[in-house]
């Protein structure tokens, strides 16, 4: 069984707006009482290939684990640790992002990926943020309603949480164009 679910939502702000905002989004220390899932975050490595003008970057990341209760007591651990990877293509204005697990692996397997693009209908005013994510109990496969149960608490976890980022970034992008704005007088 795998839970998965599409999003999509458009910020108001240019792609150079809403991907510096990605970048700040664990970092600013008034976020963390709105992200209090993500416990910690540390940039493994980063590199820009001078040839095609990527960045590419992977981030540890540490969270409180989604999902209920019970399945945390039977997993025996309240944190769960994750890879992000990304690659920021400044030439063709695209940042990708993705995100795995790789502690409870024998127990639930998640994949979050996330694009950032211009808009096509207003490439230099707005972005289109598109994440999909894919969340897979394991031991409870012989339990189909049980594992759909956990996958759809898990899901609706993400959900929530991928709401609260977003509203993370949207503060983000206005404090970025506020000092903008700043800066041009």
């Amino acid at each position: 069984m795998v839970k998965a679910y599409r999003q999509e939502h458009v910020y108001k702000h240019p792609w150079e707006r809403v991907t510096s905002a990605s970048w700040r989004k664990f970092a600013d220390p008034e976020n963390k009482r709105i992200l209090s899932h993500i416990l910690d975050v540390d940039t493994l490595n980063h590199s820009l290939d001078p040839s095609s003008g990527k960045l590419y970057t992977t981030r540890a990341i540490t969270i409180h684990c989604p999902g209920p209760w019970f399945v945390r007591r039977i997993v025996g651990q309240d944190i769960c640790h994750c890879v992000e990877s990304s690659v920021v293509d400044a030439q063709s204005r695209s940042m990708q992002l993705t995100s795995r697990n790789i502690s409870l692996q024998k127990f639930i397997e998640v994949e979050e990926k996330i694009r950032y693009d211009p808009h096509p209908d207003n490439p230099n005013g707005w972005t289109v943020c598109q994440q999909e994510t894919r969340i897979r109990i394991k031991p409870l496969s012989a339990l189909a309603s049980m594992a759909e149960k956990v996958e759809q608490r898990c899901a609706e976890r993400f959900l929530q949480n991928s709401v609260k980022g977003r509203e993370v970034m949207e503060r983000i992008c206005k404090y970025l164009e506020a000092e903008s704005s700043s800066l041009a007088l």
